[in-house]
């Protein structure tokens, strides 16, 4: 975990957009962090934003596609996988990131992918945007959702006007 070439976080206006922010509730302290750091860049951003629970990860896709199908411009996808003794870890790290990213290529709008795969609880403190930690995933999550969502607006819009303007 370097952090070297992260992108810049925040800056950007998103005034309009609708986001929602789906968080799992596993592991609740890190979880909450990752919220908060969205909750943060999304209010700077001036985007209407509100926040789901769901039980894991593994439900993340479902909702997201269930948001975006009901009109949100964005979502935000936070959840927590620290790898244990079986598979288990493997089958619902893939199935959330394989489902998420089906759930923005489906719907053509974008998923601000926040689910940390970790291997321990220490490597989600510090990821967490908490109080030392050493990187703020859930506002790099809602960053990359609205940039991404402006930039798709951008293109809809070039795409609409007529060649030469």
């Amino acid at each position: 975990m370097s952090g070297k070439g992260a992108p810049i976080v925040g800056g950007t206006d998103a005034t309009g957009l609708d986001v929602v922010v789906i968080a799992g509730t596993w592991h609740d302290t890190i979880t909450d962090g990752l919220i908060a750091g969205a909750e943060r860049t999304l209010e700077a951003s001036g985007a209407d934003w509100r926040v789901v629970r769901v039980p894991g990860s593994f439900e993340l896709p479902v909702a997201a596609k269930a948001a975006l199908d009901a009109g949100a411009d964005a979502v935000v996808a936070l959840g927590v996988i620290i790898r244990g003794g079986t598979p288990h870890f493997e089958f619902v790290s893939n199935a959330a990131t394989d489902g998420l990213t089906r759930v923005a290529v489906d719907t053509g709008k974008p998923v601000g992918f926040g689910v940390l795969t970790l291997d321990t609880e220490q490597q989600g403190i510090d990821r967490a945007g908490l109080p030392g930690s050493k990187e703020d995933k859930g506002a790099e999550a809602a960053d990359a959702a609205i940039r991404t969502a402006l930039v798709l607006r951008e293109l809809r819009a070039a795409q609409r006007r007529p060649a030469g303007f």
